[in-house]
């Protein structure tokens, strides 16, 4: 498996950063990415540990039409959570695997550090360029915290 990380300070509290990244992520990821993201349905679970996500694609990503996602890891006590792809999106894009994965540290009372990772392996035929899969949930994360601010 291959990684790529970055690190990412964000000025909200922890916990609101929590809910919006886990339990809220069905309705916060089409808010949060308009153009990118027009729906997310939960096909399996109840949106924890073991939950199918299916990430219907906006406008912005014309050649994509969906991600099928699961809950491969999802700890409260760490604020840790990893999704990872299943079927459609970056499988059909160049990759053979590709997992995310947030984990959120409080630095000071309104100030949380995000930790991401992202494993993945390439198909024979895809030009990966290094640190090109990190900018997806840098992206994510900074209009995260542009919502989030304004509500």
């Amino acid at each position: 498996m291959k990684e790529d990380t970055a690190q990412v300070r964000v000025s909200m509290p922890i916990g609101d950063l929590w809910k919006a990244m886990s339990s809220d992520i069905t309705q916060m990821a089409p808010k949060v990415l308009r153009d990118f993201i027009a729906e997310v349905e939960l096909l399996e679970g109840d949106g924890g540990h073991g939950s199918v996500l299916l990430f219907k694609f906006g406008p912005a990503v014309p050649k994509l039409i969906y991600q099928k996602e699961k809950i491969v890891e999802l700890d409260e006590s760490l604020h840790k959570i990893a999704l990872e792809v299943l079927e459609g999106g970056h499988l059909d894009n160049g990759y053979s695997s590709y997992t995310t994965s947030f984990k959120l540290s409080a630095v000071e009372k309104a100030e949380t550090f995000i930790d991401v990772k992202v494993l993945y392996e390439t198909k024979p035929d895809h030009t990966h360029i290094p640190g090109g899969t990190i900018k997806g949930p840098i992206h994510y994360i900074k209009c995260l915290e542009k919502v989030l601010k304004i509500d």
